[in-house]
């Protein structure tokens, strides 16, 4: 299945040079969880601050068991500090 995951801010760098501006088109096996890719791409668990699956806010206790599927858009942003 294919999911699009994007990160934010200085989390960008962590994706693959076949990204898409901050965004990467993935294939996956099902079952893959939103933690599965957190953690393949090196996302710090304190930079994971904000992760939406589809505009939904995903809690830190459910990455682990909340499964994606076809055409789901992961995206994950880092904690943001503003004056």
């Amino acid at each position: 299945m294919k999911v699009v995951f994007k990160l934010f801010a200085t989390l960008t760098d962590l994706l693959p040079p076949e990204r898409s501006g901050n965004a990467v088109e993935l294939e996956v096996p099902a079952g893959t969880t939103v933690q599965d890719l957190i953690d393949k791409y090196r996302v710090p668990p304190q930079s994971a601050h904000l992760v939406l699956v589809n505009g939904t806010f995903i809690p830190p206790g459910g990455r682990a068991t909340r499964q994606l599927a076809d055409k789901d858009e992961l995206a994950v942003w880092p904690p943001i500090a503003g004056g």
